[in-house]
């Protein structure tokens, strides 16, 4: 991802402060889901992550991957009516999505199931819903 930490060495004192602060657990409860959650989204939101913060990211980005799996399966739901699931939903129109698509005429070729949703838009729809990208990809 631009702007985000490359793989540097992490310093074990800082990251242990990092993690004492965070608090990192596997969540059982929607509210310890919901706290890894805002963390996350505080980590996304900076321009740039230090090295320790990145494996943070990874970290909880994981947790929370686990928590969602186990608690909101969705089988047999294909890409197309995921995305149209998660616009109507969060009300969003073909316009909100343009820094994903690029151009409203993707985004409508996608709906229709006239395109499939590429790797990389599969890993920016991930990165905005906090879904994994592979929920957005056709096996």
């Amino acid at each position: 991802m631009p702007g985000r930490a490359t793989a540097k060495k992490i310093d074990p004192a800082a990251y242990r402060r990092l993690l004492s602060r965070a608090l990192p657990v596997v969540p059982k409860t929607e509210e310890e889901n919901e706290r890894l959650l805002d963390q996350v989204n505080r980590l996304m939101s900076k321009p740039e992550l230090t090295p320790e913060e990145g494996r943070l990211l990874e970290l909880l980005a994981a947790a929370i991957e686990r928590f969602e799996q186990e608690h909101y399966p969705i089988p047999g739901v294909s890409p197309v009516e995921l995305l149209k699931f998660i616009m109507e939903e969060h009300g969003l129109r073909q316009r909100d999505l343009l820094e994903i698509f690029g151009r409203r005429s993707v985004i409508s070729e996608v709906l229709a199931g006239a395109r499939s949703i590429t790797k990389e838009q599969a890993a920016k729809l991930g990165h905005r819903f906090s879904l994994h990208p592979s929920a957005f990809i056709e096996w």
